[in-house]
């Protein structure tokens, strides 16, 4: 009997010691399952990399999103002011495979290659062909590659040229259209007024270049690269006639001698202190020389790009706008980010507080923008005779033996004839094309 009793309790100490084990990790777990829970209803952070110009400037929108959207935080992280830095920046991000961005702020020159990388995620599926007509057509073009959309346009730039209305009010001449107007009115300008040049632009070895050429071979009625056949047009008429003409304003003192060393400030300080007629240059001019205290204020106009008798205006499509990155957890939270910054509103406010150009096409009609900026309607001028650069995959390389080829005729180094057919003869191997 006793021994039966010792035994009894024994196993209740040994049934209480398991009930007691079970309860503890029982309140492990639900504490853990609890945090993990607490954790995952704490706001997601979208995080993606921006030039440092720009990081204050996007966060009014950031700031404004987080409001509305309590549960995503937006992380912008500095990046230097270079795009090229940039884009290389994110490249390794995404070559290493543990890239922390969940967005791509691209500029329109890198779909392509993050696209063909895959990179970024097709988001065809979350925008329909009605939504994107609100956009300018050659926007929402250089977010596209093989069929799908890869990019949200968010603002946009395209090349355009300035001049001073006064100058050519003193001539007695219009506005010029075609190349040959553009060197005869500033020869005039040059012979009878104190202004040394005639037209400015940027003609370093760079990117800038290539953005001048474009618009110049298309005004003579050529093209770089067709993206559909791959055929290299660099060594046609229009684009040796595109060289001849760089060249031409440099050799006859119309473009200084430095352009060869030009980026666009460069050739804006040029503009802006009075001493040239003409500039090609981006948007961001107008607010630059109407600034006050500016030689030029108030004695400004611009227009699209001139171009060959019987052709027509080009503008180099510039610009930036978002891609989701197709590696971020979060695909859902990070869509959100997109659409509110690419927004109509999102958009408006960023033009009217940093006077960047919309990609909205309604925008530049819009009675806010115009009362504050009045030049808008002739930026939708420009803007509708935008052209991309080639959209395909192997645009840096392409790019690079460009810019080499263009600045070796430019400083002496080869005939125009010699440069493009070396450069389309190195872009059709990279290409593995034998078009033309």
């Amino acid at each position: 009997m006793i021994q039966a009793l010792y035994n009894w309790l024994n196993f209740g100490k040994r049934q209480l010691s398991r009930w007691i084990t079970l309860a503890v990790s029982t309140c492990l777990v639900l504490v853990t399952l609890s945090a993990v829970a607490w954790s995952q209803s704490g706001p997601v952070t979208i995080t993606f990399l921006v030039r440092a110009v720009e990081a204050q400037q996007l966060q009014l929108l950031a700031d404004q999103f987080e409001a509305e959207h309590p549960d995503i935080k937006i992380d912008l992280v500095e990046g230097p002011n270079a795009a090229d830095n940039v884009e290389n920046l994110y490249t390794t991000s995404f070559l290493l495979g543990d890239s922390p961005y969940d967005l791509v702020y691209s500029d329109v020159v890198w779909i392509p290659k993050f696209a063909a990388a895959g990179w970024l995620q097709d988001l065809s599926d979350r925008v329909n062909d009605d939504e994107l007509s609100a956009f300018l057509d050659a926007d929402v073009a250089a977010g596209r590659y093989q069929g799908g959309l890869y990019r949200m346009p968010f603002r946009s730039a395209m090349g355009m040229l300035y001049y001073r209305t006064d100058l050519l009010d003193e001539i007695g001449a219009a506005p010029p259209e075609t190349f040959t107007d553009l060197i005869q009115a500033s020869e005039t300008i040059q012979e009878t007024t104190d202004v040394p040049y005639g037209y400015v632009w940027q003609g370093l070895q760079y990117e800038g270049l290539v953005t001048n050429f474009v618009e110049i071979i298309a005004g003579y009625g050529g093209y770089w690269v067709n993206p559909e056949t791959l055929a290299v047009g660099l060594d046609s008429e229009a684009g040796i006639n595109a060289v001849k003409f760089m060249k031409q304003v440099i050799d006859q003192g119309i473009t200084p001698a430095g352009v060869t060393n030009y980026l666009e400030e460069d050739s804006l300080r040029v503009f802006e202190n009075g001493n040239a007629a003409f500039l090609r240059n981006w948007p961001y001019v107008w607010a630059e020389a109407n600034k006050d205290g500016s030689p030029v204020q108030g004695d400004i106009a611009l227009k699209p790009m001139v171009h060959a008798p019987n052709e027509n205006p080009a503008a180099c499509l510039g610009g930036w706008g978002f891609g989701v990155a197709a590696s971020t957890p979060h695909p859902e939270a990070a869509w959100e980010v997109v659409d509110f910054f690419t927004s109509r509103q999102g958009q408006k406010q960023f033009a009217l507080e940093y006077a960047y150009v919309p990609s909205r096409r309604d925008l530049f009609t819009d009675p806010d923008i115009l009362a504050k900026f009045p030049h808008y309607e002739q930026l939708l001028e420009v803007a509708e005779t935008t052209v991309p650069r080639p959209p395909i995959g192997q645009y840096a390389q392409l790019s690079d033996i460009l810019q080499r080829y263009l600045s070796s005729a430019l400083t002496d180094q080869m005939t125009p004839e010699a440069a493009m057919t070396k450069a389309a003869g190195e872009s059709r191997r990279v290409l593995n094309s034998d078009r033309t």
